[in-house]
């Protein structure tokens, strides 16, 4: 079976030979249609006699070529010919191939470069001549120190300013054709960080027209990164040295270098492989040498870029979440309600530019104020989106329940409709009538409220009264817990970034000692025990970063 794959635009796309004629052009009717004006409406065709394939140009404006050489007549194809149709570059594949032709198939990236690699797994003992150290990653500085200066200056102004990293790289190709006007093609391959692989990631030809085809030897490349070394051959195609693989001399290369760029941490982060196809301009070993230390800066010009990239792409990042920052201060309440008789104190602290705890404060009818606190599950960026979507929720439903129970089991409802998994919301919701002095409250999966009694008392709501938490059942029956709030008494609610504040040592702040805490403190009002009570928890962190989000709320009937 033959085939003609494409290579385009970095995918390979495979067209079966099965008949005995395969027509390539623009027209609609072609075998394998074409869009491109360069391509004549019928361009080419493929022949099939038995088990041999032949490509013959019908006529075309811009010529149909076979290896980089323009065809006149019928033209026998070979396993693994490049055809070139106008601009579109085809493979030609098939099954009729000897095993030591099929060792070398090379095969075509994801980089929209047609590089291919030899396998050549008979010829790990080849000995390479032409080999330098890439000790330091310039070669020896002291050999042409002249040219090699010239050729850094070169380099290093040629880069300046650029970083944009898939700019970067053809820069470096074009500013090597300066220095080596020899070099017929190039390629720049680089380290995947993710499985270590070297990947094609720039390519650049002298000629238009020519063979575009770069193949690259497994036992070269292997070399140059684990002796990290730079690789010379006078003539990949006839040196003897290369006699034990024949998949390196089928490279067709005149004259090839190969050397590493060496990262800040001495270790290869990509490749350089310049050729020559002029059997009258070989490469010297001084050529090596010179191409090391270029490859050296070209190298640090490239891990500079990277990480100024990466430091401009964490600016913009950082300006971002400080919009997201300021967008979620917007969805909490500016101010608290000022209500005869009660006092109201809440503070948010997030753990990173934005965080998942939430709280909010609003009047309702009849002398009535709502009091909404919760805590999602995670923090960050998914935590915030959680939180501007209960923020949403409570809101809009309160706008028409003014029941606690009714009121918590829609937004459940409701935000169980589109529930992320794993995201849920421990929160309590608290009605408190200012006319009545009393309080009626549903606690989904958080933690009691502390209600702090005049005499240092401290009362939690019993555990039967805790339901699960927001956006786990839909459907679920919260328990509505009533209550009447005395003179002097203070309700406190929090998160678990409270208790579980921890200081350098790794100690928590823990729930004993928030009641101990409260309890010393019977003497303030609510206000003033809700400042006191995070200035407490900041001392015990005692400098140690947040590891979640901070919030309380505090509010009290006046003694």
């Amino acid at each position: 079976m033959a085939t003609l794959v494409m290579l385009q635009a970095g995918q390979a796309v495979s067209y079966s030979l099965s008949g005995e004629q395969t027509v390539l052009g623009r027209h609609p009717e072609c075998q394998i249609q074409l869009d491109s004006n360069m391509v004549s409406r019928r361009h080419a065709q493929v022949i099939g006699e038995g088990d041999q394939f032949f490509v013959e140009d019908l006529g075309s404006g811009n010529g149909t070529f076979v290896n980089g050489k323009k065809i006149e007549g019928r033209t026998q194809l070979e396993h693994e010919d490049r055809l070139k149709v106008g601009p579109i570059l085809f493979r030609f594949e098939t099954d009729q191939v000897n095993e030591s032709k099929q060792s070398s198939i090379g095969s075509v990236l994801d980089s929209g470069f047609d590089i291919g690699f030899s396998t050549d797994e008979d010829s790990g003992a080849a000995t390479i001549m032409g080999a330098i150290s890439g000790a330091g990653g310039f070669g020896g500085l002291d050999v042409r120190p002249e040219a090699k200066l010239k050729a850094m200056i070169e380099i290093s102004r040629s880069l300046a300013g650029t970083v944009d990293l898939e700019k970067l790289l053809p820069q470096i190709l074009t500013t090597l054709f300066n220095i080596f006007p020899a070099a017929d093609r190039g390629c720049i391959l680089l380290k995947e960080e993710s499985n270590g692989e070297m990947v094609p990631r720039a390519f650049k030809h002298r000629r238009e027209g020519e063979d575009a085809t770069v193949k690259l030897s497994r036992t070269i490349i292997n070399k140059v990164l684990e002796e990290k070394s730079g690789i010379l051959s006078a003539d990949a195609a006839s040196d003897s040295q290369f006699d034990a693989s024949e998949s390196i001399s089928n490279l067709s290369i005149r004259s090839m270098m190969c050397v590493p760029m060496m990262g800040l941490a001495e270790e290869p982060i990509g490749i350089i492989n310049i050729d020559t196809q002029n059997p009258l301009k070989q490469f010297q070993e001084e050529d090596l040498d010179l191409l090391m230390s270029v490859a050296g800066q070209a190298a640090l010009s490239y891990e500079s870029a990277r990480l100024m990239s990466s430091f401009m792409e964490k600016q913009k990042q950082d300006n971002e979440m400080n919009i997201a920052r300021g967008v979620q201060q917007g969805l909490l309440p500016s101010s608290v309600p000022t209500v005869e008789g009660y006092e109201f104190f809440a503070s948010y602290h997030s753990a990173q530019a934005v965080g998942g705890d939430y709280y909010d404060i609003f009047e309702l009818p009849d002398d009535k104020i709502g009091l909404s606190f919760g805590d999602v599950a995670g923090k960050g960026v998914p935590g915030a989106m959680i939180m501007a979507r209960i923020s949403s929720c409570v809101q809009n439903t309160m706008r028409f329940v003014h029941e606690v129970g009714p009121a918590v089991e829609a937004i459940n409802d409701h935000m169980c409709d589109s529930a992320v998994e794993g995201r849920f919301v421990t929160y309590v919701l608290v009605i408190l009538d200012t006319r009545n002095h009393r309080l009626s409250l549903v606690n989904a999966g958080h933690m009691s409220p502390m209600i702090l009694k005049p005499d240092g008392i401290i009362d939690e709501f019993p555990e039967e009264s805790i339901g699960v938490p927001i956006g786990v059942m839909e459907g679920f029956p919260y328990k509505v817990v009533e209550r009447d709030l005395a003179p002097g008494e203070i309700v406190i609610l929090f998160t678990d970034g409270v208790d579980e504040a921890m200081n350098p040592e790794g100690e928590l702040y823990t729930l004993d000692r928030m009641r101990d805490f409260i309890k010393a403190n019977r003497d303030k009002n609510a206000a003033e025990l809700g400042q006191a009570l995070l200035a407490d928890v900041r001392r015990h962190a005692n400098g140690r970063p947040q590891n979640d989000d901070i919030t309380i709320m505090t509010f009290g009937r006046v003694s």
